[in-house]
């Protein structure tokens, strides 16, 4: 339950940030997208998903102006840490799965043939 909602948030404010961002900030943060405004709605579920690094993305741009090596060199400079972090917590998060988990992949009942629900 806390999961949905959470993500029911998080879709939320990707809504809200989408909206803004596609109707005033894109223009700030792309130039080559000024004046072209069919491809637009095409990036609304990307802009949802991924709202705090599109935040983070126009922020920078508001802060240097648009220069593509000082725009992207805050998000590259956050990649080793994020990839040493998930080199730990991709096997971490398998092997925890495997060690809670009912029953042993090879063990077990077998397969279960389900049937159609009576009338």
């Amino acid at each position: 339950m806390t999961i949905l909602l959470l993500a029911e948030i998080w879709l939320y404010i990707g809504l809200a940030v989408a909206i803004v961002f596609i109707g005033y900030g894109l223009d700030r943060v792309e130039e080559n997208a000024r004046g072209s405004y069919l491809f637009r709605p095409l990036l609304v579920p990307g802009v949802i998903l991924l709202w705090p690094m599109v935040l983070s993305r126009w922020m920078t741009v508001e802060k240097t102006g648009y220069d593509e090596i000082r725009r992207d060199r805050p998000l590259r400079g956050g990649h080793f840490p994020v990839w040493i972090v998930l080199a730990f917590a991709i096997p971490a998060i398998f092997v925890g799965a495997m060690l809670i988990r009912q029953s042993p992949p090879l063990t077990g009942d077998g397969a279960v043939q389900l049937a159609a629900p009576d009338r």
